[in-house]
């Protein structure tokens, strides 16, 4: 890491998602009495859309309000002070060329001067649809139209009931799930970094969580890493369950790239872990029954169950799944329980893969919806196509030296009740019959550098 990834550093610690010390589920009730007096904001003089979260869905939906009418005041409130990218971040990990911290980070403040909108670091405490008010750190907010881009936060008191704060904390800090962007990232790379010969242990969790192909994309990237530095051991998935997103194409290269480095693991239910021994517990299940087994671990990515956001939670709104994804009103990113309040990205109940380029889709499409709605227009809110073709595209990096990545393309569709994606992985032409090839990790990069582009230039 360079003297000028240090500096950066700094801007990203602590930048977990996660909404600490929150009033919770405040609804149109009144905010309590510790909430902050003072306005971040005076009253606008027009229409004000106010977006919780500097995402992927929050920035394009800030730029797309704006983009289409430009009497519309936008404001962003985001708790971290810098963005930075899970989307491409597996390959910081894996030491691809050219890939540094400048490539993942962002200054927040560029895309709101391109683009004409207000970005506001804080962090939210309280919302009062009744009033439609926003609280923060730093004071309250009106709004007429609120955006809900949150993100995600991590359930491990959900899932290890027996753990307390203090082990939920140092599990955090030294087995990081960097499924959300910050020092989780960088702290797995510092271990992987400082890591003797020894083996790699990455968890999968079972039901929803924050970009499906993650850790097995991870593990590609891990084990390139490893194969370069000459690191003895394997990397270990221990899989909740059966599924593996991209599961032919993954498969696919962890045999043919990786031989047996890489050891995918089956109904693996993690039952504690031991971080002085460096040891995890789990109880595998086979058609023999369940047997408990442990295993040792140089670095250890555990990621744990997901949910959303508390941000939801505050705000009232219907809910659904234990993800607590928000309940949409129809094929429209407006909620079903307030139309002035929509969501994008990771908490929307629809039935779409969570990812950088969904993400951006749901915003553009929210952003068209939102302007509709304050002109007056609310007969066309919704998603006007029965039929999207690729509205989803995700990349993933499996191979270094030559560089090799596999993807999946979504067509969305509408069946009266939630927006539906059906996934499609493709052998490209390149591939000599295989998933994987050199030009769809091109077109990785480039979608990259495309999507980046799209939210700060």
């Amino acid at each position: 890491m360079t003297r000028r990834d240090l500096f950066k550093v700094a801007g990203v610690t602590a930048a977990s998602a996660v909404v600490t010390g929150c009033t919770v589920n405040q609804g149109t009730e009144t905010p309590n009495s510790v909430a902050v007096a003072h306005t971040l904001m005076p009253k606008s003089k027009g229409k004000r859309v106010v977006i919780i979260g500097g995402g992927y869905g929050g920035l394009t939906a800030a730029k797309y309000i704006r983009k289409s009418d430009k009497t519309v005041e936008v404001v962003v409130l985001e708790k971290k002070d810098i963005f930075m990218s899970c989307p491409f971040s597996n390959t910081l990990l894996g030491g691809m060329e050219g890939v540094t911290l400048d490539t993942l980070t962002h200054d927040l403040y560029s895309g709101a001067q391109a683009h004409g909108y207000h970005m506001i670091q804080t962090e939210v405490t309280a919302i009062n649809r009744g009033s439609k008010v926003v609280t923060t750190s730093k004071g309250t907010i009106d709004y007429d139209i609120l955006v809900m881009a949150p993100g995600i936060a991590y359930n491990y008191e959900g899932q290890f009931k027996a753990w307390d704060a203090n082990k939920i904390a140092n599990i955090q800090q030294n087995a990081p799930a960097a499924l959300m962007p910050g020092s989780e990232h960088l702290a797995l790379k510092r271990q992987l970094e400082n890591m003797s010969d020894g083996d790699v242990i990455i968890t999968k969790p079972s039901g929803k969580y924050r970009c499906p192909p993650a850790p097995f994309e991870r593990a590609c990237m891990i084990a390139a890493y490893m194969e370069k530095e000459g690191i003895n051991g394997k990397v270990i998935i221990l899989n909740e369950t059966k599924g593996v997103a991209k599961g032919a194409a993954f498969k696919e290269a962890w045999k043919e790239l990786y031989g047996k480095r890489i050891v995918h693991m089956e109904n693996c239910v993690i039952n504690d872990v031991d971080m002085d021994k460096k040891e995890i517990h789990f109880t595998q299940t086979d058609s023999f029954g369940a047997e408990k087994k442990s295993h040792k671990f140089q670095v250890l990515n555990l990621i744990p169950h997901n949910k959303a956001n508390p941000v939801v939670e505050m705000s009232g709104v219907e809910t659904a799944t234990a993800f607590n994804k928000v309940v949409m009103n129809g094929c429209s990113f407006q909620t079903k329980t307030d139309k002035s309040v929509y969501a994008v990205g990771d908490v929307v109940a629809h039935a779409i893969p969570p990812s950088g380029q969904t993400a951006n889709w749901a915003a553009k499409q929210a952003a068209e919806e939102i302007v509709a709605q304050l002109n007056g227009k609310t007969h066309t809110l919704g998603v006007k196509a029965n039929k999207v073709n690729a509205g989803n595209v995700c990349y993933s990096m499996v191979g270094d030296n030559p560089e090799s990545a596999i993807m999946v393309t979504h067509d969305f569709s509408w069946d009266g009740t939630v927006i539906k994606g059906k996934g499609n992985v493709p052998k490209p032409k390149d591939g000599n019959g295989k998933f994987r090839s050199k030009n769809v990790a091109k077109a990785t990069r480039e979608w990259y550098r495309g999507i980046v582009s799209d939210l700060f230039a």
